[in-house]
Formats: structure tokens, sequence, C-alpha cells
């Protein structure tokens, strides 16, 4: 599936994943692909992603949204 970690300054990550854990509003929550459509707001935390070649790459965020829709997540970070 594809992500985009996108930040007001700049475009942070953009790739094709196997998973990505979020620190959610209401807790942490993994995707996969095929997730069904969600939209969430996120929390101060770590946004953890699993790559195709299962290395993990780790972001901190202040907060955002995230809405994943088709295997295409879309994460806007503070």
């Amino acid at each position: 599936m594809h992500l985009e970690i996108i930040t007001p300054e700049k475009n942070i990550y953009t790739g094709e994943v196997n998973m990505v854990n979020l620190p959610g509003s209401d807790g942490s929550f993994g995707i996969l692909e095929n997730h069904a459509p969600i939209i969430s707001t996120l929390q101060q935390g770590k946004i953890v992603v699993r790559e195709l070649n299962n290395t993990e790459k780790t972001f901190e965020v202040k907060g955002g949204v995230i809405e994943m829709s088709n295997n295409k997540i879309i994460v806007l970070a503070e």
C-alpha cells in the first residue's frame, strides 16, 4: 500500500509499505493492506512504518490526521 507523511514544511515520507502503526487520539492502531477506509486524528507519539523489505522507520509527530482509502494512506502531521 502507498503511504505519504506530510508536514506543513515538507513531505517527509513517500513509499510502499506493509504496515503502519499510528498514535491515534483514542489509542494506537495499525493499518495493513486492504484495511477498511478510515479517517482519524492523531496525538503526540511515534508513527512506525514497516517497508516492503521489512525495514522499520519511525517518525515523531505532535498530532495530525490520517486518511486511509483504497490502500493509500495520507498522514497530515504536525
